[in-house]
């Protein structure tokens, strides 16, 4: 059973400024999902339901921890690492419960969350972090760009642990800008070139070592191995890489947030390697992709060698990026069973729909992902690009692509349709299913090559009927 929280926490949290957190376990997490659409249910709503009733939410006794009562202070200036860690500690020492930041403006190095608990931001509230690299050290065990090794720690960060959250109404700063952060766009090669070599070398994760010293920057949040993982309702700002990276996660659930960012490689969502997320309810304005799922890299990818599966997103709103729904390119694990539905995308600056990206150096595959019931005023590219040759990289193992559909779409704009490009004649995409598309303009031509089954059904441009 689900356990609401009591009324004499919600009277405590509403003293706070703050409306009370959601608080839900299994039984109540399917009735928690965004309003189920009015049209009839299809397969694939079917398949994205049972998804969505099997995540399961974590649940956290009424306490409440005010970061103000260990020695915070609000006035954006004082740094508050150690009463952030202070009071995730005693609420985790306690049994659990809601470590709640109150209005202000309350700057911290890394916050590292412990099982069950709940960092719930009021409204007003707003968590600056540090433009100081030092204040993300130690090194933690993370990923980076698919690659495992020991980097600075993400901003919020855990490992290992089971019923975490980041809930409330509040801001998550990230403080990157064209000085602190997003400047090491222009340095980072030579690290990432040394991890590489590392991973396919077999060097040991505990013996890739950067951090201070290096230029590879850490993501916003990250739940790395975790159970039971919910970020609900705040707002995420310039982050120096990644906003959200879920990794090696199980019942991972997004609810109700706003991403934005325009720095390099500022990607909204990127659950990694995880098995059952729901994503709903997010509004995305990024400077890469806006949700890309992945499953780890080339070598390192193979070692790993966990998919990223069971993935529902819906009621979602996507402006600027690289790709709305995308996949990969560090999908080396493979990434299978995507339902995305009921989406809003509309940006001259959107590249594509839904893209996925990888090559023969990746490998892995992707099956089954279905993106439906959209309305899109303009996509900036295609609605549909699938590029089995990004990168231009190349190796032994070649992708395996199919069973991707894209359905009941309702376009103003577009540059084409669809865009695809197979690995290889001998290595071609495979079903692609394309049906029911309304489309007013589409500025370029259609194009594919090596794909294997490209079905074309009841799409118009103008109102002129399209085909394969």
């Amino acid at each position: 059973m689900s356990r609401e929280i009591d009324r004499r926490t919600m009277l405590r949290l509403g003293a706070l400024g703050a409306a009370a957190p959601v608080v839900l376990g299994r039984a109540s997490a399917a009735g928690a999902s965004a309003t189920p659409p009015a049209a009839p249910r299809t397969p694939a709503d079917l398949a994205a339901d049972r998804i969505v009733a099997s995540v399961r939410r974590p649940w956290f006794p009424p306490r409440v921890f005010r970061v103000t009562d260990f020695g915070a202070v609000g006035d954006g200036t004082t740094k508050n690492t150690a009463a952030f860690a202070a009071a995730i500690a005693a609420c985790h020492r306690s049994g659990g419960g809601h470590v709640v930041v109150p209005a202000g403006s309350f700057l911290t190095g890394a916050i590292h969350l412990l099982s069950n608990v709940d960092l719930h931001l009021t409204p007003g509230a707003t968590i600056l972090f540090s433009q100081d690299p030092d204040d993300y050290l130690p090194v933690v065990f993370t990923r980076w760009q698919g690659i495992e090794l020991m980097n600075y720690s993400p901003f919020i960060y855990c490992y290992g642990q089971r019923n975490v959250a980041v809930t409330g109404l509040g801001t998550l700063n990230g403080q990157a800008d064209a000085n602190h952060w997003w400047n090491w766009k222009s340095l980072e090669n030579n690290d990432f070139s040394t991890l590489e070599a590392m991973a396919d070398s077999g060097v040991p994760v505990p013996q890739r070592v950067f951090g201070s010293g290096h230029f590879l920057p850490p993501q916003m949040i990250q739940p790395f191995a975790s159970d039971r993982v919910l970020l609900q309702g705040v707002t995420v700002i310039n982050s120096p890489f990644w906003h959200l990276n879920p990794n090696l996660c199980s019942n991972v659930t997004v609810d109700g947030l706003t991403i934005s960012s325009a720095g390099p490689n500022t990607d909204g969502c990127d659950p990694e390697s995880c098995d059952g997320v729901v994503v709903q309810n997010v509004t995305y304005d990024t400077g890469d992709d806006c949700m890309a799922i992945k499953a780890g890299r080339d070598s390192d990818g193979r070692r790993v060698n966990v998919p990223c599966q069971n993935v529902v997103v819906q009621n979602c709103t996507f402006a600027n990026g690289h790709g709305g729904i995308t996949i990969g390119s560090e999908m080396t694990g493979g990434v299978r069973n995507v339902y995305a539905r009921d989406l809003t995308m509309n940006s001259a600056n959107l590249q594509a729909g839904h893209r996925i990206k990888t090559n023969t150096l990746r490998g892995g595959y992707v099956l089954n992902t279905n993106v439906y019931r959209v309305k899109a005023g303009t996509v900036g590219g295609p609605l549909l690009l699938i590029q089995g040759n990004y990168g231009g990289q190349t190796g032994a193992y070649p992708p395996d692509i199919t069973g991707i559909t894209l359905a009941d779409w309702r376009v103003d704009t577009c540059e084409g349709v669809w865009s695809i490009v197979g690995a290889s004649a001998s290595d071609p995409v495979g079903t692609v299913t394309l049906e029911d598309l309304t489309i007013t303009t589409s500025t370029k031509a259609n194009s594919a090559e090596f794909v294997s089954d490209l079905v074309v059904r009841d799409v118009t441009v103008g109102g002129a009927p399209v085909t394969a």
